[in-house]
C-alpha cells in the first residue's frame, strides 16, 4: 500500500484536532461544565440523593449500550482523524476511547442481575474493579495524548501505512482489555472487597475511588496547560466531569440504585458523548465548507466557460465588420477587372482597401489578446476628428449601399484625448454599424450624423445619431447589458464591449432618443491635460 503523506501545518490547521477554539466555543464549554456541575451537585448532594428508588432492570443495559455506541463511534472518528494527520497523539486518544468502549463489555457481563443474579461471569467484586480500572486508565490515555500532541511534528507523526498503525494499536488495546478482564474475573476471590453486597459499597471504596478520581484531575491539569484545539477543550470538559463522578458516587450515597447512583451513571453517559457531539458538529461544519467550496469551484468553472464563449462571441462580433468589408471590396475589385476594359485604378483601390481591412482585423486580434492578458494598452494622444474620419472611411461602402446620407461636420477646436486608437476606433465602428443596421430596415429619410464637441472643460463628446427604429424606453437601460440585443441576428455583446472600452478610458457611453425618431449614442472621454496623463493611463 502506498504511504500516505502527513498533512502540512497549514492543512492540519483546518482539521478537527488542530482547529483552535474561538471565544464562542470556550464560553459554550464553560456553560456546559457549569450546568453539569450545578445539576449534578444538586441531585447527588441534596436531599434527593438518599432516596432509594429501587432497581430499574432496563437501566443498566440501556446505559451501557448507549455508552458503548458513543465511545465506539468516537474512537472510529478519531482513528479517521489519525489517518489524515498521522499524529501519535490522535492514535493514543482514539485507543483511549476504544479502551473505554471495550471495558463496558466485562462490566455488563459481571454486573449482578443483568443476566443472572450474581452476574454472568465473575463475582461480587469484579464489576467494581472493572469500573475503577476503566476510570483510572482512560485519564492515562488523555495525559499521553496531551504530552504527545505538542512535540516536534517530525517526531510525533507516524510514518508508514495508517491502516497498519490503526489495526496494530486496536489489537493491542483489545488484548490489554482481555488480559485485565480475565484478571478481574478469574481472580475475583483474591481482589480486595469493595462491595459488601450487590447494592452497598464497602469501607474500601474511598481508598480505591479517590486515587482514581485524582487521575482524572491530573489529566485535567495537564490538558489545562497544554490545550490549544477544540478537541483539547472538550476533553477538558470530560475530565472535569470524570474527576467528580467517583467521589460524588460514594459520598452522596453508599449504595446502588439510589437517585445519586442513577445520576452518576446518567452524567457519565452524557460526558462520554461530549467529544462525539463535538466531532459530529465539526465534521458537519467541514462538510458544509467543503460543499460551498465545491459549489464555488463549479461556479468558477461555469464562469470560465461563459468567459470563453463570450471571448469567442466577441471575436466573431469584432471580425464580422472587417471580413464583410473585405468580401464586399474583393467582389467589387473582381467586377472592375471583369469588365471588357478592366478598370485597373478602381481595382487597385479596392485591393488597397482590402489590405487596410486586413490590417484592421490584425489590430483587433492584438487588442483582444492584450485585453485577455490584462496588459496595459498602448495609449497615445489622439485627434477625435481623425478617429471619426477613419471610422467613416471604413464604412462608406455600407453607407452608399443603403442610401444613407452622412452628416459629419468637423470641429477643429477639439482638445486631444489619450487612448488606444484601435479600441476607440472599434467603438465608433460598432456604433456606426448599429446605426446603419437600424436605418436599413426603415422607410423614410436615412441620415447618419456623427458630430463632436466639448462638454464643459473636461470632456470631449462624440455623438452618433441615426434616424432608424430607435430604442424602446423600457430597453434604454438594458442595451448595454451583455447578451441583450434588439436585432434578430445580434449577439448582444457589441454595446457591452463598447461600454467596457470607454469606461476603461475613464469615459462614459450612453444613449438617448433622437428627434423625431432614432437614437443618439454619446461618448464622453476626458480631454488630455498635461500633468495627469500618466494617471489616466493607469
Amino acid at each position: 500500500m502506498p504511504k500516505a503523506v502527513a498533512g502540512t501545518p497549514e492543512e492540519q490547521h483546518y482539521t478537527l484536532a488542530n482547529s483552535p477554539p474561538g471565544p464562542a466555543q470556550k464560553r459554550f464549554a464553560l456553560v456546559v461544565v457549569l450546568v453539569l456541575v450545578t445539576v449534578f451537585i444538586l441531585i447527588t448532594a441534596g436531599p434527593l440523593s438518599r432516596i432509594e428508588t429501587g432497581r430499574v432492570e432496563a437501566f443498566i443495559p440501556i446505559y451501557l449500550t448507549g455508552m458503548f455506541v458513543s465511545d465506539s463511534i468516537t474512537a472510529v472518528l478519531l482513528f479517521a482523524q489519525f489517518s489524515i494527520q498521522r499524529s501519535r497523539a490522535l492514535l493514543v486518544i482514539a485507543n483511549g476511547y476504544l479502551f473505554t468502549a471495550l471495558m463496558l463489555i466485562p462490566y455488563l457481563l459481571t454486573f449482578p442481575g443483568v443476566f443472572t443474579r450474581t452476574g454472568l461471569i465473575g463475582g461480587l467484586q469484579s464489576t467494581s474493579w472493572v469500573y475503577f480500572f476503566q476510570y483510572a486508565v482512560f485519564p492515562v490515555f488523555v495525559i499521553a495524548y496531551a504530552l504527545l500532541k505538542d512535540g516536534n511534528p517530525g517526531k510525533r507523526s507516524l510514518r508508514g501505512a495508517a491502516s497498519t498503525a490503526i489495526v496494530a494499536s486496536a489489537v493491542a488495546t483489545t488484548a490489554f482489555v482481555l488480559a485485565v478482564s480475565f484478571l478481574f474475573i478469574a481472580g475475583e476471590a483474591s481482589l480486595p472487597p469493595i462491595m459488601l453486597d450487590s447494592s452497598h459499597f464497602g469501607p474500601l471504596w474511598p481508598y480505591v475511588g479517590l486515587p482514581v478520581a485524582l487521575m482524572s484531575f491530573a489529566a485535567l491539569i495537564v490538558l489545562w496547560f497544554r490545550r490549544n484545539s477544540m478537541l483539547d477543550l472538550w476533553l477538558l470538559v470530560v475530565m472535569c466531569t470524570y474527576s467528580m463522578l467517583i467521589p460524588l458516587n460514594y459520598f452522596s450515597s453508599s449504595m446502588r440504585f439510589g437517585i445519586g447512583w442513577y445520576s452518576v451513571r446518567t452524567f457519565a453517559a452524557i460526558s462520554s458523548s461530549l467529544v462525539l457531539i463535538f466531532l459530529l458538529y465539526e465534521i458537519t461544519m467541514l462538510y458544509s465548507r467543503l460543499l460551498h467550496a465545491i459549489l464555488d469551484q463549479r461556479r468558477e468553472r461555469d464562469a470560465r466557460l461563459m468567459t470563453g464563449d463570450a471571448v469567442a462571441a466577441t471575436m466573431a462580433h469584432e471580425f464580422r465588420q472587417p471580413l464583410a468589408a473585405m468580401m464586399t471590396r474583393a467582389d467589387t475589385g473582381f467586377r472592375w477587372l471583369n469588365r471588357p476594359v478592366p478598370d485597373l485604378d478602381n481595382a487597385k483601390d479596392a485591393f488597397k482597401q482590402i489590405t487596410a481591412d486586413g490590417r484592421r482585423a490584425e489590430a483587433v486580434i492584438e487588442s483582444i489578446r492584450a485585453s485577455l492578458k490584462q496588459q496595459g494598452q498602448i495609449r497615445t494622444l489622439l485627434d477625435v476628428n481623425d478617429l471619426i474620419g477613419d471610422a467613416l472611411a471604413l464604412t462608406r461602402d455600407d453607407l452608399r449601399r443603403h442610401g444613407i446620407h452622412l452628416n459629419s461636420p468637423a470641429n477643429s477646436g477639439l482638445p486631444r484625448i489619450m487612448g488606444d486608437r484601435i479600441q476607440l476606433q472599434q467603438v465608433l465602428l460598432n456604433l456606426i454599424a448599429n446605426a446603419i443596421d437600424s436605418m436599413a430596415v426603415e422607410d423614410g429619410p436615412r441620415v447618419l450624423s456623427v458630430s463632436s464637441g466639448v462638454h464643459g472643460d473636461d470632456d470631449v463628446v462624440v455623438s452618433v445619431a441615426d434616424t432608424g427604429a430607435g430604442i424602446r424606453s423600457q430597453d434604454i437601460q438594458r442595451v448595454f447589458t451583455p447578451l441583450f440585443t434588439t436585432k434578430s441576428g445580434g449577439m448582444g455583446l457589441g454595446l457591452s464591449i463598447c461600454r467596457s472600452i470607454i469606461e476603461g478610458h475613464h469615459g462614459r457611453l450612453g444613449v438617448v432618443p433622437n428627434t423625431p425618431k432614432g437614437a443618439v449614442f454619446q461618448i464622453a472621454l476626458p480631454a488630455h491635460v498635461a500633468g495627469i496623463s500618466a494617471d489616466m493611463d493607469r
